[in-house]
């Protein structure tokens, strides 16, 4: 069984998608976040780095969407029954 986790390359090409669907560019990203530099912004669209789990929710908010739909994972073949089955 395979522990979810967070694909940190296809998260950043959603943020990136999501960015565009909205009409926001990564400049706006930057001063909505207060940000001196974007580096943050296209470390997160690189798949370097995520955001704060703040930041994550308030980006949620800018792009008009959810956390979840932001984070692309990693949890094929994971579920509750067969943790459940396991144990």
């Amino acid at each position: 069984m395979n522990f979810p986790t967070v694909d940190l390359k296809a998260t950043g090409e959603n943020i990136i998608k999501l960015r565009k669907e909205q009409g926001i560019t990564v400049r706006q990203i930057q001063e909505y976040f207060g940000f001196e530099q974007p580096q943050a912004v296209y470390k997160w669209q690189r798949g370097e780095s995520l955001p704060s789990v703040d930041n994550l929710f308030a980006l949620s908010r800018l792009l008009n969407t959810t956390i979840d739909v932001i984070l692309v994972g990693n949890d094929q073949g994971f579920s509750i029954t067969k943790l459940k089955q396991a144990g």
